[in-house]
């Protein structure tokens, strides 16, 4: 644990050919030019030597201890640029410490300084219990220049381990970890990706964060705690750490030895302005021979930097010096260097010819003047011809090897198995809804940033534009198993086979890519998820508007269900994955994680995948994936539908946390009126509640047996629509229903309180994210 003194800071091989044609053209071309008339050549720009001194003040302490202290940081007074780099030497310890303010430095660099880092743990002994828990946070100021570098990692050791790093102030900002296994064969040295060992990175300008360690599912800990009777996370340089699997579990003296070899790198400027700024209020620090470049951590300030050919302190006056570089053994000259202001020039003795370059001609006798000019125009032409041929040969041998790598991948990712299933008759596709990797480069303007609609967990979607002007989205896979190929290939011909108003229409896929893409209709209006929680009123999320959406939804569900040629279970359905086109018309989205059922089978033996809280907890404890997963989830988006909550918010109290525990623990309290919307309760009806409430709770049951079918579902909410059309049908039920409001807002203050209380959307990186729900990859719950 470590603190700042006073304020210190807030919240931050085909080119290489072409190249080298290019490069021996130009010089074959100047050695003939120059042969017949001059005799010496400038080189401005062929090498550049840049060296930042570290160096302190003239007169001022350079040294603490084994710690060489470069200006702008300084000991005493005058010795240092300003308040947040007054650097003191602690020499009642041996060796004597170097600190900024509370703040102990191991070493400085050009625009970074490291310092030991804080390791939080928690233990168990053999029964289970906690013998030890111990958080960890370091804080460098919020006002000062200082914020942690992006090349340290966020790092989470342990079998049943859940830890969150955040800082107060960045409210944008919660991330974290999962680390499962069950079993020690499970662990894999050296890697860190969910296995005994996660990682993720973090955010630019964090200045504060805090972290601790609790267990994911509160289990015994007696199962793994003879091969891990610890769990540890910290934030530490990403270079300094390799994961040495359960020797570092095991290892008593981890956490001590964590902290005294593998720092934290921390990122300063100066200036607390921009260049354009600094330089307009006439204090830049940056003196001569130097450039001024803008702070990239997100901290506001600038760096000095020498310019090329100079070295020295950019920080204190001269500035920069000129390096003078023929007294470097790896200069280019062959002949006479002659050093120059920021550059250096070649040339040959008297007598000689050439253009005193090692990599050129370097310097001849001269002798005979013709005979070398036609030696040199005949090699010359020679060689043009010879580069002519190289050069077409080469990019046509290209082109030919792009079109083998492409149709090996065609057929690798299962183009020949997709053409004969097209053949046969398989599905209602066509060979025009394969379409080639030009194609869709062309349509995503080569997949750029600015045509990102999303990332997930399964990979990121782009926007595209095809030639014929139909917008749509182009999915791309992050990995593609080779032994799930003819399951992948299963799925497309299914999927395109399914016609349904609220289903997102899959169009077709590309092969010749390494990992297969997917083309969907594009949906325009975003996710159920992002209006839920977006800020601001949402005139149109009435609540008519709610129940034909739940309606839709549950319809499209029900048709994959029980109304395709071979039954769909989504195994992802969650509000993230509802979207809303231009009329706000349900899509069910995202089948990346989906499983086709033989219709002789009710259930599937998986891999664990979806999202936590909408997660189904007889599928996560038995891996046996039914169509009555996918109700649990549905009955999760009904809760949010009705109360605006997000499914699992790390915010809320305990009892809060998870939605669905929550609502029927109101359902049972007979409280429910007080976690729902208050323009739900509002718009609807007493009795529609009600029924609704109890679809959720059957929805929620534990048992998938005890829940209701998505044709149930369906039907339910269809019926529920037409009392929202029909209202005469109850007429009595609106005044009793509010009537009922009335008297609850008097007795307890209902909506005092904002009914959406977990606004963070920060990100759970690597493992998770909170608010795109808890995505758990297939390897981490084995």
């Amino acid at each position: 644990m470590s603190t700042a003194k006073k304020k210190i800071l807030h919240p931050s091989t085909t080119m290489h050919f072409t190249r080298n044609i290019h490069i021996f053209l130009f010089l074959f071309v100047l050695a003939i030019t120059k042969s017949s008339s001059e005799q010496s050549n400038t080189t401005s720009d062929v090498i550049t030597i840049t060296k930042a001194a570290s160096v302190a003040k003239p007169g001022c302490q350079s040294q603490c201890g084994n710690v060489t202290i470069p200006y702008p940081f300084g000991i005493g007074p005058g010795c240092f640029l300003s308040e947040w780099f007054e650097t003191t030497c602690n020499t009642s310890v041996n060796p004597p410490r170097t600190q900024i303010g509370n703040l102990t430095i191991l070493e400085f660099t050009d625009y970074t300084f490291r310092m030991p880092n804080n390791v939080a743990s928690q233990c168990y002994d053999s029964s289970g219990n906690i013998i030890e828990d111990n958080p960890a946070y370091t804080r460098l100021g919020w006002t000062s220049p200082f914020s942690f570098s992006q090349r340290n990692q966020f790092t989470l050791l342990g079998c049943d381990s859940f830890s969150l790093i955040f800082e107060p102030k960045l409210l944008n900002l919660t991330s974290g970890c999962i680390a499962l296994c069950s079993t020690s064969e499970e662990v894999v040295n050296g890697s860190c990706s969910g296995v005994g060992c996660c990682q993720t990175s973090i955010p630019k300008a964090l200045k504060f964060y805090y972290t601790s360690i609790t267990s994911l599912t509160n289990r015994n800990h007696t199962t793994i705690w003879s091969f891990d009777p610890c769990s540890y996370s910290f934030l530490g340089e990403q270079e300094r750490f390799t994961f040495r699997g359960v020797s570092d579990f095991m290892d008593p003296n981890f956490r001590n030895r964590t902290m005294a070899s593998v720092p934290m790198l921390v990122d300063w400027v100066v200036g607390n302005l921009s260049c354009s700024e600094a330089r307009s209020a006439g204090v830049l620090a940056c003196q001569a021979n130097s450039k001024c470049v803008d702070s990239d951590t997100g901290v506001p300030g600038y760096r000095c930097i020498c310019n090329n050919g100079y070295q020295g302190q950019p920080y204190l006056e001269p500035g920069c010096q000129d390096i003078n570089e023929c007294e470097d053994p790896s200069n280019l000259c062959d002949g006479v260097c002659t050093n120059t202001l920021g550059s250096y020039t070649c040339s040959c003795e008297d007598g000689y010819v050439g253009d005193g370059l090692k990599n050129g001609h370097g310097c001849a006798k001269e002798n005979s003047e013709f005979p070398i000019i036609k030696f040199t125009l005949g090699m010359g032409f020679g060689f043009l011809a010879v580069l002519v041929a190289t050069t077409w040969l080469y990019f046509v041998f290209k082109k030919r090897n792009l079109v083998k790598l492409r149709q090996k991948l065609f057929q690798q990712n299962g183009g020949l198995l997709l053409k004969q299933r097209f053949i046969t008759g398989e599905g209602s596709a066509d060979l025009t809804m394969v379409f080639t990797a030009q194609e869709l480069e062309k349509a995503t303007n080569n997949y750029a940033e600015d045509r990102i609609l999303g990332r997930g967990g399964y990979g990121t979607v782009y926007k595209g534009i095809l030639t014929d002007q139909r917008v749509v989205a182009i999915k791309k896979s992050r990995v593609m198993d080779e032994t799930q190929i003819e399951l992948f290939i299963n799925e497309v011909i299914i999927l395109t086979a399914v016609h349904h108003r609220n289903v997102v229409k899959l169009l077709g896929c590309c092969l010749e890519t390494e990992v297969p893409l997917l083309v969907y209709e594009y949906v325009s209006n975003g996710t159920l998820f992002n209006h839920l929680q977006g800020k601001g009123t949402m005139t149109w999320l009435s609540w008519e508007n709610r129940l034909r959406i739940a309606a839709e939804a549950a319809g499209a569900l029900s048709y994959l269900h029980s109304a395709t040629s071979t039954p769909v279970i989504h195994r992802d359905v969650k509000s993230a994955n509802i979207l809303l086109d231009d009329n706000y018309t349900t899509k069910i989205a995202d089948f990346g994680a989906s499983r086709l059922v033989p219709l002789d089978q009710t259930q599937v033996t998986t891999l664990v995948q979806g999202t936590l809280g909408y997660l189904d907890p007889e599928y996560f404890h038995t891996s046996q994936l039914t169509e009555k997963s996918d109700v649990y989830s549905f009955g999760v988006v009904l809760a949010e539908l009705l109360t605006g909550k997000k499914p699992l918010c790390m915010k809320r109290g305990e009892a809060e946390r998870n939605l669905a525990t929550y609502f029927i623990k109101s359902l049972k309290e007979n409280s429910l009126f007080q976690i729902l919307e208050p323009r739900v309760v509002r718009e609807g009806t007493l009795d529609q509640l009600q029924q609704i409430a109890e679809l959720v709770k059957r929805c929620l049951h534990l048992l998938g047996d005890e829940r209701p079918t998505m044709k149930e579902v369906a039907t339910k909410l269809e019926v529920l629509r037409k009392y929202t059309q029909h209202p005469w049908a109850s007429p009595h039920i609106d005044e009793e229903n509010a009537s009922l409001l009335n008297r609850e807002n008097e007795e307890t203050d209902l909506y005092a309180e904002s009914i959406n209380v977990c606004t963070s959307t920060g990100e759970i990186s690597s493992a998770f994210s909170i608010d795109n729900g808890l995505v758990i990859p297939e390897n981490m719950l084995r």
